[in-house]
């Protein structure tokens, strides 16, 4: 799987929306002094569409909390980030003003970088001003995780350090360290199987080894106590088992469009969405139907029955 074919949106935000107050803890705790915890409401999905280009943007992460011992209420808005823009700070600057104007709240703005370069420091402030006036001056928390040391948070036992750990600025011969470290960490912390789930994920999309390391993995995984050690192993083992029968689906779908390349030529990528969205079955179905068609109509009829 390489980089483009992760759906990083979906990881982070289901990982911050798991671990929302951890998260908010292990990077601003500053907020933990005023918010009410219990007060937490996730916002309905937010699409904003640029008027002048007509692009939609959907919000990552929209939270409304209390004030402690106030009827005040403020968002925090959460966007993270898989590659380094340059008008990205411009962009925060117009969701802030977008979700302002329609909820009228304060808004606390927060963006995640999880890029792995470059490591220069991103911009997190977007001003606008003349020889005589600062016109406007807005900033945003950023977090950076190529330019966090991950051996700091070793000592934090929060699931959201555990998987974040992964992306954070790993020398190449300390993979293997980081991976067994989040693994430690994870046994240590207890969590029901779907939270130990959404770790193991992220390990496993993130910080993948080669079959060595994975050796002395698994050596580690041995020594954790053993009571925490059957319930990742049950995980462990169904994730096994649920990447087998993806490679065996995407091995298939990607056999049944060489076939199709072959049969009518680059002309048939057009159809590579609708053959994407085919269940398993009917990719089988199209594999055997192939060699009774003679024009692509041949095919068009079949993807429109099926």
């Amino acid at each position: 799987m390489t980089d483009n074919d992760i759906d990083h949106d979906r990881h982070f935000k289901q990982l911050i929306e798991t671990f929302f107050w951890e998260f908010i803890e292990l990077f601003i705790p500053e907020v933990l002094a005023y918010v009410e915890k219990e007060s937490l409401d996730f916002m309905p999905q937010e699409i904003l569409t640029d008027i002048t280009s007509g692009d939609k943007k959907i919000i990552d992460i929209l939270a409304q909390v209390k004030m402690k011992e106030e009827e005040v209420f403020f968002l925090i808005h959460i966007e993270t980030q898989a590659s380094s823009k340059s008008d990205f700070a411009e962009r925060m600057f117009k969701y802030f003003a977008r979700l302002h104007e329609k909820y009228q709240l304060p808004i606390y703005p927060v963006a995640l970088f999880s890029f792995d370069s470059p490591y220069r420091e991103e911009s997190n402030v977007y001003e606008l001003s003349f020889p005589d006036r600062q016109v406007l001056y807005f900033s945003f928390k950023s977090i950076q995780l190529n330019r966090l040391n991950w051996k700091e948070y070793l000592k934090n036992p929060n699931p959201v350090a555990a998987a974040l750990m992964t992306k954070m600025r790993i020398p190449e011969n300390e993979r293997l360290r980081v991976k067994c470290e989040c693994l430690r960490m994870l046994a240590s912390l207890r969590l029901n199987p779907a939270k130990i789930e959404l770790i193991l994920n992220f390990l496993e999309t993130y910080l993948k080894l080669n079959q060595e390391e994975n050796e002395v993995y698994k050596s580690e995984l041995e020594a954790i106590e053993s009571s925490q050690r059957g319930a990742i192993m049950t995980v462990m083992n169904r994730l096994v088992e649920e990447g087998i029968e993806q490679g065996i689906d995407r091995g298939k779908r990607i056999l049944a469009l060489e076939l199709l390349n072959y049969k009518f030529g680059s002309s048939s990528s057009k159809f590579e969405e609708r053959i994407n969205n085919l269940s398993l079955e009917n990719i089988e179905n199209l594999a055997k139907s192939l060699l009774d068609f003679t024009t692509e109509e041949d095919l068009e009829n079949w993807l429109n029955n099926h």
